[in-house]
């Protein structure tokens, strides 16, 4: 093994001109198959440089030369996106890696008929002349949440940052030590804010910061008060913060605006999905904030977006900022938010965002998701399969203290470790993601539709080497 062996592999050339291979040449281009070839003798010449020979985990060896098989699997895995449908099985319900907020039936149908021609995205028909893209969204803002005036731009940090810029470069923003928080992807706010242009004044400590603390902080490079929600972490025990209002009629005793970062941007009270109490955007307006930015994939159960609301004047002098113009939402995004915020118009949020439909999941409902995983499952050779209770997160970097009871399968495999099993479901198509825990894989039902659970069956019966007979039907 080894040399000879590396000696003995055919050239690229020879495996393009063999009888099984030449004819892939009419069904792909010559540079495609090309690549599938090189890549399949790389894989060879590796398994031989190892030392651990060709063996195929099969008891047999692979040939010198890769079969057309081989090739056309490569090409079709090369040509498979990397950005696809996923089934989240976890339970979390804004799972941040796999996209946080589905997006409303209506949403989709609403996207789908902007992307399939041109659009009003800046055109006011009305006038026939060139309009403002924010126009499409801004009224429906305002008015479910109270606001004078309203923006969007791609995502929250981008909605901080422009608002920052644009009201404080130069100048100091004063900020609790207890809200320097960190956001998703090792970004912090002292980050967006030096981005910015705007100097952070630190007042308070990590536990606790007093009315009295941002009030010694106040001077004339003052520009701006920030309060940021801790979203994605609790604080509990020795703590102590100034609360919306207190800080609202600090700022207007300083002629200073009061801006609030609240993250998840809830429309709702969670307490009526058996959830901690979250800030909504209206009741952070009422206490006295002259700016909200919060998210569109998260509580609010649309697509990514940050968004700016608050007052008039404030939100103006942002809209006139270059960055905006960097920032700016596309037509997708709008088409989007516009279908989820006329749900809320309509009062019709809890059964048509899904998001917040799967946090109001009754019990029952889930418990009959679980038993037709585990009938899909009963007698299948090397599948041991149990129910059990659990909690589901909110995620998202939302509600952190926020959990939900929910039922749950766990799966084990005679042939495969759980971390095994759960890598064969990532990587299948569709991509299925579960939870691992206690040696077993964990399928919480409560993120599962109802058609995706004969899928997962399939899917676990087929990696552990065994066959569904009788596909559960719809739960």
């Amino acid at each position: 093994m080894g040399h000879e062996e590396l000696r003995q592999l055919p050239s690229v050339d020879e495996i393009l001109r063999s009888d099984e291979v030449a004819p892939l040449l009419a069904r792909f281009p010559r540079r495609v198959l090309t690549e599938a070839v090189r890549a399949a003798l790389d894989a060879r010449r590796q398994r031989l440089r190892a030392g651990d020979g060709p063996a195929n985990g099969q008891g047999g060896e692979l040939p010198a030369r890769p079969p057309a098989r081989e090739i056309e699997q490569r090409i079709a895995r090369a040509r498979q996106p990397t950005l696809r449908r996923a089934i989240n099985a976890t339970g979390v319900v804004l799972h941040t890696n796999l996209g946080r907020a589905p997006l409303p039936a209506s949403a989709l149908a609403a996207v789908a008929e902007v992307a399939a021609g041109y659009s009003t995205l800046e055109y006011a028909p009305g006038r026939r002349e060139r309009g403002s893209r924010q126009d499409h969204v801004a009224q429906a803002l305002c008015a479910l949440t109270g606001a004078e005036a309203a923006l969007v731009v791609n995502n929250n940090a981008g909605a901080v940052l422009v608002a920052l810029a644009a009201l404080a470069a130069d100048r100091e923003v004063i900020v609790s030590r207890g809200e320097l928080i960190e956001i998703g992807g090792g970004f912090r706010i002292p980050d967006v804010m030096r981005a910015s242009g705007a100097r952070l004044r630190e007042v308070g400590t990590t536990n606790k910061t007093r009315a009295a603390d941002y009030a010694g902080a106040v001077g004339p490079d003052s520009a701006l008060i920030l309060k940021v929600h801790r979203s994605n972490f609790a604080m509990v025990g020795f703590t102590e913060e100034v609360e919306l209002d207190a800080l609202a009629a600090l700022g207007q005793q300083h002629g200073l605006p009061v801006m609030i970062d609240l993250g998840s941007g809830a429309f709702v009270d969670t307490r009526a999905l058996g959830l901690p109490a979250e800030p909504t955007v209206r009741a952070a307006l009422e206490l006295g904030a002259g700016l909200v930015a919060f998210s569109g994939d998260k509580l609010l159960g649309g697509p990514q977006a940050g968004i700016l609301v608050g007052r008039r004047a404030l939100v103006e002098r942002i809209a006139v900022h270059p960055l905006l113009r960097a920032l700016r939402p596309d037509k997708l995004t709008l088409a989007a938010l516009g279908a989820t915020l006329a749900i809320y118009r309509d009062g019709t949020e809890l059964r048509d965002v899904p998001a917040l439909r799967m946090l109001a999941t009754p019990l029952d409902v889930i418990e009959r998701r679980m038993k037709a995983i585990l009938d899909g499952l009963a007698g299948l050779a090397g599948v041991a399969a149990q129910g059990c209770r659990l909690r589901s997160r909110v995620g998202g970097g939302a509600l952190p203290l926020g959990e939900l009871d929910t039922w749950a399968v766990r799966v084990r495999a005679a042939a495969l470790d759980a971390d095994a099993l759960a890598h064969g479901l990532a990587d299948g198509e569709p991509c299925i993601v579960a939870r691992v825990q206690d040696d077993a894989v964990v399928i919480d039902p409560r993120t599962l539709a109802d058609d995706e659970v004969g899928e997962v069956v399939a899917a676990l019966a087929r990696i552990a080497g065994a066959q569904v007979a009788n596909p559960p039907p719809p739960a």
